[in-house]
């Protein structure tokens, strides 16, 4: 009945990281933490290898639709990396509470940040580096239309990456949010493109991250298993519906679940 409870709310947290580009460790976090029990530290291990499992879903059906940007993502990914490395070495000094602390102010402030935006804030020229590396792209909007789009603030964006790739060792959660918020805020990047580049990213962030708490014996296969099924299961679906939805709907939907694990963490940490 466990592994059943775990599958079925693994199955919601893929569908809701693949359609926002969150990776689903959020919602797998804070269910293993707020409702199993769990301690935080084999959450977010557990975590880390259902995100390697949710961006190998949901990066194909992307990548099919035109929407992953490759040439960011990878240049993204060398901030995230040493990013990653570095919050696993921190990791170690910090006390469970002040993680939930951690996650849930974040959040809570990321919330409020996109809340105020409305629509996509498009670039109308490409950064220098951008241009040079032409990170720039097109996609079909879910109208039909082609939309080109330029990419802004690119040395901002790496810095940016960094910080996530370190709450992705810290948090468990792919850095997902981190990832979308850099790339639809800073760089400009439409929010169709920031959630599909994002879930190809957070595999990549999270298999670096992954690999150490494999070395410490954090990974515990009854939890990992189940969850990671069900991920991968949820995030195909999500990956299906994402293309299909207006930018608005999913910067709402997004906010809403920002709001609601933001408050739910800070409360554990209260009580940790």
């Amino acid at each position: 009945m466990y592994s059943i409870l775990l599958l079925v709310i693994s199955v919601f947290g893929g569908f809701l990281g693949a359609l926002l580009g969150l990776g689903g460790g959020v919602i797998v976090v804070s269910a293993l933490t707020l409702f199993f029990g769990v301690d935080i530290r084999y959450a977010i291990a557990a975590s880390l290898i259902s995100i390697i499992a949710t961006s190998s879903g949901a990066a194909a059906s992307f990548l099919k639709d035109h929407l992953t940007n490759l040439r960011l993502a990878v240049l993204l990914e060398v901030g995230t990396v040493f990013g990653a490395i570095a919050g696993f070495f921190i990791s170690s000094y910090i006390q469970s509470k002040w993680l939930f602390f951690l996650f849930g102010g974040f959040l809570l402030f990321s919330a409020f940040s996109m809340l105020k935006k409305k629509g996509d804030s498009r670039a109308e020229v490409n950064h220098p580096w951008s241009e040079k590396l032409n990170l720039g792209g097109r996609f079909n909007n879910e109208v039909g239309e082609l939309v080109h789009y330029h990419v802004a603030n690119v040395p901002l964006g790496l810095f940016v990456m960094f910080f996530a790739g370190i709450f992705s060792a810290l948090l468990g959660i792919g850095s997902g949010i981190f990832k979308v918020m850099a790339m639809d805020g800073a760089m400009k990047v439409p929010m169709k493109i920031s959630s599909a580049t994002s879930n190809f990213m957070i595999g990549v962030t999270a298999t670096a991250s992954a690999g150490a708490y494999l070395m410490k014996g954090d990974i515990r296969p009854e939890i990992a298993c189940p969850v990671s099924l069900g991920i991968i299961i949820g995030s195909f679906v999500g990956a299906r519906v994402m293309p299909r939805m207006p930018a608005d709907r999913i910067r709402k939907i997004f906010v809403v679940v920002l709001v609601v694990i933001s408050i739910q963490m800070v409360m554990k940490g209260f009580k940790a």
